[in-house]
């Protein structure tokens, strides 16, 4: 959490955040009175994906895709505003005390005591620091306090500090992978006229570009954020080029943003002012060591935006952890009980580390692939013919627990693990069905004919597989 007495709240070296309902479970199972109505009442609500183009005739045209059969939508939060209604729900407890402006600089797990440095004033981004001066003593080193701790929770980001000196004592296996994308920020205002939205406040906004993509996310100001994800070699190249190339590539690649959206001059201000940032992939585990220290969120598994699972998963983490943490029964707080509570603390931690590592790493790969999808499969006859298939059975045969991977990432809680497994037998029972040929081009001209001379059939292959 940055500290908004120091770190401007409208910073733009961040991507918006999407809440779904793996968020607001842990909001809800946090037990915070008003923490969740507060978050949820400044959210929008984004019903599906809006995916924008030009048509063979040249036309611009949108084409809505929903989220999900059963009409549930994800919701758009602004970052800052999440970021202070946490800090609100902190500061209303009598238990915590909050320190900014303090850096991690050593930690010794045995011995329980850790080190930090502190600082007039922090980064707000790690890719990008702003002056960040330490306070020195006198002229020697920077003034470093030491704290003593029972337990330290490292929820630090990808660059965690808090991984960095576990993993001197911790055997942690780690891999690290930035893709080959960037992404720069842009920024769509409302409407002159009338101060209102440009275009729909409840979609996520993509134009696909197949090696890129372009999205906008609603804000409350009825403004947009938008991103564009590229490879290196397409930044490269219009940094380079003149400032008329980029109109033009965006024009070509993304019809309707430029100049219907963003004027040509915002255009190429934000794009040479605005920093083009790498994405990076994080897998690691064990995530603990002994009973001293536990990392969450980013620090443990970082991962690319494009499932909008980064905050949603990380908030997760912490549902998942006390789960554990209280069916461990780690808080007697006697000191007679002192080893037996780091006993069961390390259990506890054991035993998240062995849940959670899996299913991090299944969300990781998620959003990589879903990357792919975005950029280009919304856009493809089979991706449109799966999913259509997909809901249609969730819709009329509910009980063989067939849903889309997003209904399953998005709106429920099963364990993202769980779902990797779920949609590849699916995909194998759909493989399976076109081979013996029992969904063609002519079961999918009527739903009736599909329900009737299909449906007892997918139900015997479904239970082979």
């Amino acid at each position: 959490l940055r500290d908004p007495s120091t770190t401007p709240l409208n910073f733009t070296k961040s991507i918006n955040l999407a809440l779904s309902e793996r968020g607001i479970n842990s909001m809800k199972n946090a037990k915070c009175d008003g923490l969740l109505d507060a978050v949820l009442n400044e959210t929008i609500p984004m019903y599906g994906r809006m995916i924008h183009g030009r048509g063979q005739g040249g036309e611009l045209y949108e084409e809505s895709q929903a989220y999900d059969a059963q009409g549930r939508y994800i919701r758009a939060v602004d970052r800052a505003t999440l970021n202070k209604r946490l800090l609100d729900q902190l500061e209303q407890m009598p238990n915590v005390s909050l320190h900014f402006n303090h850096k991690l600089t050593g930690a010794d797990f045995e011995k329980n005591v850790a080190w930090f440095e502190q600082r007039k004033q922090k980064s707000d981004h790690a890719q990008n620091p702003t002056e960040n001066t330490s306070i020195k003593a006198g002229q020697g080193r920077p003034v470093e306090i030491s704290v003593d701790f029972d337990f330290l929770i490292g929820a630090d980001g990808a660059h965690s500090a808090a991984r960095y000196h576990m993993m001197k004592f911790a055997r942690v296996t780690y891999q690290q992978e930035y893709i080959d994308t960037l992404w720069c920020e842009f920024h769509i205002t409302p409407r002159s006229s009338d101060s209102s939205f440009a275009i729909s406040p409840n979609h996520l906004h993509i134009w696909p570009g197949g090696s890129f993509m372009f999205i906008a996310i609603p804000s409350l100001d009825k403004s947009f954020t938008c991103t564009l994800f590229a490879p290196a070699s397409y930044f490269t190249f219009l940094s380079s080029t003149s400032p008329e190339d980029l109109v033009i590539s965006f024009a070509r690649n993304f019809p309707g943003v430029c100049p219907e959206l963003i004027s040509a001059e915002d255009l190429r201000q934000q794009f040479h002012e605005n920093p083009h940032l790498p994405l990076i992939s994080i897998k690691c585990t064990p995530y603990h060591y002994k009973s001293s220290v536990v990392i969450l969120g980013d620090a443990a598994h970082a991962m690319v935006p494009f499932y909008g699972q980064g905050m949603n998963a990380g908030l997760e983490d912490v549902r998942v952890l006390f789960d554990f943490l209280d069916s461990h029964n780690v808080y007697d707080d006697s000191p007679r009980l002192a080893t037996t509570r780091r006993e069961r603390r390390g259990g506890a931690l054991n035993a998240y580390t062995a849940q959670r590592a899996p299913d991090a790493a299944a969300i990781n790969d998620l959003a990589l692939r879903n990357y792919e999808e975005m950029r280009l499969g919304v856009k493809s006859p089979l991706y449109r013919l799966r999913k259509w298939l997909e809901e249609t059975v969730n819709v009329y045969l509910p009980s063989l627990g067939w849903r889309t991977q997003y209904t399953r990432v998005s709106f429920e809680n099963q364990r993202y693990s769980e779902v990797e497994r779920a949609v590849a037998r699916q995909g194998r029972i759909i493989a399976t069905l076109l081979s013996l040929g029992l969904v063609g081009l002519g079961g999918f001209t009527a739903l009736g004919m599909l329900r009737k001379n299909a449906l007892g059939s997918f139900k015997g292959v479904l239970h082979r597989l």
